[in-house]
Order: structure tokens, then C-alpha cells, then sequence
């Protein structure tokens, strides 16, 4: 990617309008078609979708009608999201509802050529990762995505039971799938207390996803809580996103893309053409120092 021109996929959230992960619906307000030209007025090619909203797209459009809208706006990447609970044991009633949303998922990203498939680690687990479980349910749910034409991406977090670069490392490397990888959201390693010279560890074919945002210098309520509704766009917090940057492709990232995630409770309140400019635009100054 540093020798290519620099192309940005809004995450779901950045440009969703006013919900959030874990609201009473995920369901943007906004409808696909005015998302999908607000990002492309700005310059973004990509976008990224979540279980919800897309079923609802589905319902209302069609797959053959959402694929129409992306392409009239010139909307090339697309990332669907999210999948937790795809490592329960199979009479776990959680496991059932998880699976039921992998096929709605892998549905989807095969419609519409999704390069990513965004998965969760178990959610405020204090209880040690069962690393050969992961492994193994990992290497099958890439498995099952190969067909499809999808990576898989696990996204490390800091208040889920996968918070390190080498438990994530563990499972992945582990897995040993060509289309597994990892998805480094630079508020996750950072929040987490992770170095950017940790990235070095990851082996470039493992290194699928990057997504890019900020935060203030102190967290805001809980690790979840800051992360749901206090995300700062590039550039206004207190991260080093250029050097994050320059870490994750000095580790060999060379993907079509970035992601910007914006999940911020007075952010998401702007009209939905300040929330793209100001997303997109913030985001790319980030890479003026390689064009220096």
C-alpha cells in the first residue's frame, strides 16, 4: 500500500448517524443510497456494513438493488461485521443465534464481494482464553468462509478475552488459514497499553485489517464506554496515528484499504455530510508525512 495511492473505508459506525454499537437498534437512520453518496462526494471507495443494517437493506432493496447503490457510487471495499459467540460450544443457546447471523453474514459477503468478515473474542471474559478452542473455531469459521471469497479477521480489544497482540497471534498463526487474519484498530492497541514496535510481531500475511481513529488523553467511564461514545476523529486526540501508520506497514500491511471507525455520542449527532468530510479528511492528513 505505500506505494499506492491511499483509499479509506468508512467503518459502519462512522457514518451511521445516531446508534451505536449495542443500541435498542443498529440500524442507520440513514438510508444506504444518501451513506453511500455522502462517502463517495468525500472520497471514500469503501465501506463497511453491519448484521443489521444489512438485513434490512436486503429486505428493502434486494441484494441485486444494495450491489446497484454501492456501485453508482463507486463504492469498491466492503467490510461486514460483527460476529461474537462463534466459539461457544454447540448446545450453548448463544452459539445457535451466532450461527444464524454467520450465514446471514457470509450471505451478504458473498453478494456483495466482501473482502472482510469482522469477527469478536468473547466479551468481559476475566476468565484466560482456551487457546486450542479458539484455534480450532477460528480455523473452521475460515474454512467455512473460504468458498464466499472473504477474509476473516478477529479484532482485538482491550475488554474482551483476546486484549494482546500475542494471545490474537496465538489463535491466528495457530489457525494457519490463508484467509485469517487480524484486525488492528489502533484505539484497541492503544487503549490496551500496547507499544506500536508490538505490531513488528504480527507476520504480514496476518495483518488483513487496519482501522484508524482517536481518543482523549484520559478514558471516558468505562474501557467500553470511551470506545462507544468518545472516539475522537485523527488527528484530535492524544494517539500518534501517523506512527501507528508507519508501523503496521513496516510490518508488511498491504491491503486495499484503511478503515476510519468514529463511534462518538456528539460525533454521530452531526448531518450526515460533516460526519463524512470531517472523517475522511482527518483520516488522510495522517498519511501527509509519507508524501512529504
Amino acid at each position: 500500500m505505500s506505494n499506492q495511492k491511499v483509499e479509506l473505508l468508512a467503518a459502519y459506525w462512522t457514518l451511521a448517524g445516531d446508534v451505536y454499537p449495542g443500541a435498542p437498534t443498529e440500524v442507520s437512520p440513514y438510508s444506504l443510497e444518501d451513506r453511500a453518496a455522502a462517502a463517495a462526494q468525500v472520497g471514500y471507495t469503501g465501506m463497511g456494513l453491519v448484521h443489521a443494517d444489512l438485513m434490512a437493506n436486503r429486505d428493502r432493496l434486494g441484494w441485486a438493488g444494495v450491489r446497484q447503490v454501492l456501485a453508482d457510487n463507486g463504492i469498491r471495499h466492503i467490510d461486514v461485521e460483527f460476529l461474537g459467540d462463534w466459539f461457544c460450544d454447540a448446545a450453548d443457546p448463544r452459539r445457535k443465534a451466532s450461527d444464524q447471523m454467520r450465514r446471514e453474514l457470509f450471505e451478504a459477503a458473498a453478494e456483495l464481494g466482501a473482502r472482510n468478515f469482522k469477527v469478536s473474542p468473547e466479551l468481559f471474559s476475566e476468565q484466560a482464553p482456551d487457546i486450542a478452542h479458539l484455534r480450532d473455531e477460528f480455523a473452521l469459521l475460515c474454512e467455512q468462509a473460504r468458498p464466499v471469497g472473504t477474509n476473516v479477521i478477529m479484532e482485538m480489544m482491550p475488554f474482551t478475552n483476546v486484549n494482546k497482540i500475542d494471545t490474537a497471534m496465538a489463535i491466528i498463526a495457530g489457525a494457519d488459514q490463508p484467509n485469517g487474519g487480524i484486525l488492528l484498530d489502533i484505539w484497541h492497541v492503544a487503549r490496551g497499553g500496547m507499544s506500536y514496535d508490538e505490531i513488528a510481531k504480527i507476520p504480514a500475511r496476518f495483518l488483513k485489517g487496519v482501522e484508524l481513529d482517536d481518543a482523549d488523553p484520559q478514558i471516558v467511564g468505562t474501557l467500553f464506554e470511551d470506545t462507544r461514545f468518545s472516539r475522537r476523529l485523527c488527528g484530535e486526540g492524544c494517539f500518534n496515528v501517523p506512527a501507528f501508520i508507519d508501523a503496521v506497514l513496516a510490518a508488511g500491511f498491504d491491503a486495499p484499504y484503511y478503515g476510519v471507525e468514529i463511534i462518538s455520542k456528539s460525533f454521530r449527532l452531526q448531518p450526515l455530510d460533516v460526519m463524512a468530510r470531517s472523517s475522511y479528511e482527518s483520516a488522510m492528513r495522517q498519511f501527509a508525512h509519507r508524501s512529504a
